[in-house]
C-alpha cells in the first residue's frame, strides 16, 4: 500500500508539516505504547491479552525465523509465499504492540532480500519473496553466475518456474515496506534506526523515479516483467498506491529530518504530488476515490469500485477527504455484505475480512464506537483459536480484476492471511497504521 507540484515555495510544503502533525494526533487512534516484547518480559499470555492476532503473529516469526508466510507442506508451492505487503503489515503491527525484537526479524529479512537480490541493487523490493530465514541454503540458488535469492515458484517437470507476480516490484508493496521500516524504526535502538531508515530511503529514491507528469501526476504502479528480459515500467496509475506513498514520504520525511533536511523536503512535496493524484481520483457523484487510470496513465478506470481506495483515504488523509461521513455511506451503501464488507462494489459475492478489519479501523479512528463493536464482534468470530483470520468468509470471493500479467480472476479464499490477520491486530488494539507518528 503516488498534479504537478511546482513552484509552490516554502510556504505550502511548511504548511504539509503542519497538517500532517495535526492528522498525527487525529488519526493515532489508541496510539502506540512501547511495550515489552518477551526478552524483556513480556509473555505470550501478555501479548495475547494485547491482540490474540498479535500472538499470533508473533508465534509465526518464531516459526519461520524470517519472512512470514502462511506454511505448507515444504514443496515450494503457493502456501510458502512470502508477500511483502503482508510481511510489512505484520512487522509494523508487532512493533506497535511492543514486539519489537518478533518485529526486526522482519525487517532484517527485507533489508537482507533487498541486498542480495540477484538482478538488481537500485533499492526496488520484490513483491514476494520464499517465506522463511532468506538466508538458508535452500533459499538460495545460481542466477547469472552468482549465488543470490532464490524467486518463489514451483519445481514442475525438473525446472523451477517463478511467479510472475512475486518477481514484480508495485509500487504499493514497496510503500508498505517504507511505511513498516519507519515503524520498525521508531521503536529500535539507535544503530538498528539507523540501518531501517537507509534502507526506507533506498526504496523511496526507487521510487521517485515513477513520478508521472502525466495526467494528474501521482506516481506509476511500478515494474513488472521477467529479469532476463528487462523488466518494464507499468504505466497506470493506482489510487490505492498513491495513498500508500502519502503516508509513507510523510513518515520517511519526518524521521530524516533533523539528518537530511533536503532530502526530507524532497519526500514531503512528493508526498503532496502523491496526495494531489488521489483528490483528482475522488467521484464527487458518488462520494468515492475511484481505482486509478488505465494504461495511458490519464483515462480514469470507472469500472470496480474498491473498499480499499476508500477506507486507506479515510486513514492517511483525515479532514483531506472531501466528505468524511458520505464516503462512510458509500461504503455503507455499496459494498456491506451481510456483517462485513466485499472487496469492491461489484457483485457483492462474500466477506473480505482484510478489508472489513480497515472498516473497523475506520470506525475506531471516527468515533464511530458502535459500528466498530460490531464490526470488532464479527471479525472475532472469525479467528480461530491460533488468533489468525482468513482473508474471506468463504471461497472465491471476487475483487473485479486479474492477477497481474495473467487472465487469472484475482479471488479470495477462506485460507489464512498474514494481511487480514494484520489488519486484524490493528483493529483489535484500535490502530490507525497509516497515521504520521514521528
Amino acid at each position: 500500500m503516488r498534479i504537478a507540484f511546482k513552484n509552490k515555495g516554502i510556504g505550502r510544503l511548511m504548511a504539509m508539516v503542519c497538517i500532517l502533525t495535526f492528522l498525527a494526533g487525529l488519526l493515532s487512534g489508541c496510539g502506540r505504547e512501547k511495550i515489552l516484547d518477551e526478552e524483556a518480559g513480556l509473555s505470550y499470555a501478555e501479548l495475547k491479552e494485547i491482540s490474540p492476532a498479535v500472538a499470533y503473529l508473533a508465534t509465526r516469526v518464531r516459526d519461520c525465523e524470517g519472512f512470514l508466510y502462511i506454511g505448507g507442506d515444504g514443496a515450494g508451492g503457493e502456501d510458502e509465499i512470502a508477500y511483502l505487503y503482508d510481511n510489512a503489515l505484520a512487522m509494523m503491527a508487532l512493533s506497535s504492540a511492543g514486539a519489537q525484537n518478533h518485529a526486526e526479524v522482519i525487517a532484517d529479512a527485507i533489508l537482507y532480500a533487498m541486498d542480495q537480490d540477484r538482478s538488481f541493487s537500485d533499492g526496488r523490493l520484490r513483491n514476494a519473496y520464499i517465506g522463511g530465514n532468506p538466508k538458508d541454503e535452500a533459499n538460495w540458488s545460481f542466477w547469472g553466475g552468482k549465488r543470490s535469492m532464490r524467486m518463489p515458484g514451483i519445481w514442475k517437470d525438473g525446472n523451477w518456474h517463478e511467479d510472475y507476480y512475486s518477481i514484480a516490484s508495485s509500487t504499493g508493496n514497496m510503500a508498505w515496506a517504507i511505511i513498516g521500516l519507519c515503524e520498525v524504526a521508531r521503536n529500535a535502538s539507535e544503530e538498528k534506526a539507523e540501518e531501517y531508515l537507509e534502507a526506507a530511503v533506498k526504496v523511496g529514491d526507487f521510487i521517485l523515479r515513477l513520478r508521472s507528469e502525466t495526467g494528474a501526476g501521482g506516481f506509476t504502479s511500478g515494474f513488472e516483467g521477467w529479469d532476463d528480459k528487462n523488466q518494464a515500467k507499468v504505466t497506470y496509475k493506482s489510487t490505492e498506491h498513491n495513498i500508500d506513498l502519502v503516508t509513507a514520504f510523510a513518515m520517511l520525511s519526518g524521521l530524516i529530518r533533523n539528518g537530511d533536511s533536503e532530502k526530507a523536503g524532497e519526500y514531503m512535496e512528493a508526498g503532496e504530488y502523491a496526495k494531489d493524484f488521489v483528490m483528482a481520483m475522488y467521484n464527487k457523484e458518488k462520494d468515492c476515490f475511484y481505482t486509478g487510470t488505465e494504461d495511458d496513465g490519464e483515462t480514469i478506470s470507472e469500472g470496480v469500485l474498491p473498499l480499499d481506495t476508500n477506507t486507506w483515504a479515510l486513514l492517511a488523509l483525515g479532514e483531506d477527504v472531501p466528505d468524511v461521513e458520505k464516503v462512510f455511506a458509500f461504503v455503507e451503501e455499496e459494498i456491506a455484505v451481510e456483517a462485513g464488507f466485499d472487496f469492491s462494489n461489484g457483485d457483492l459475492d462474500g466477506i473480505w475480512n482484510e478489508g472489513t478489519a480497515q472498516m473497523a479501523v475506520c470506525y475506531k479512528v471516527y468515533g464511530k464506537t458502535a459500528a466498530y463493536e460490531k464490526v470488532l464482534e464479527y471479525l472475532n468470530s472469525q479467528m480461530d483459536e491460533e488468533g489468525s483470520i482468513t482473508a474471506a468468509d468463504r471461497d472465491s470471493v471476487s475483487t473485479g480484476f486479474v492477477v497481474s500479467g495473467t487472465d487469472v480472476k484475482w479471488e479470495f479464499h477462506k485460507v489464512k492471511s498474514i494481511s487480514a490477520t494484520s489488519w486484524l491486530a490493528f483493529a483489535q488494539m484500535g490502530v490507525n497504521p497509516m497515521a504520521v507518528l514521528l
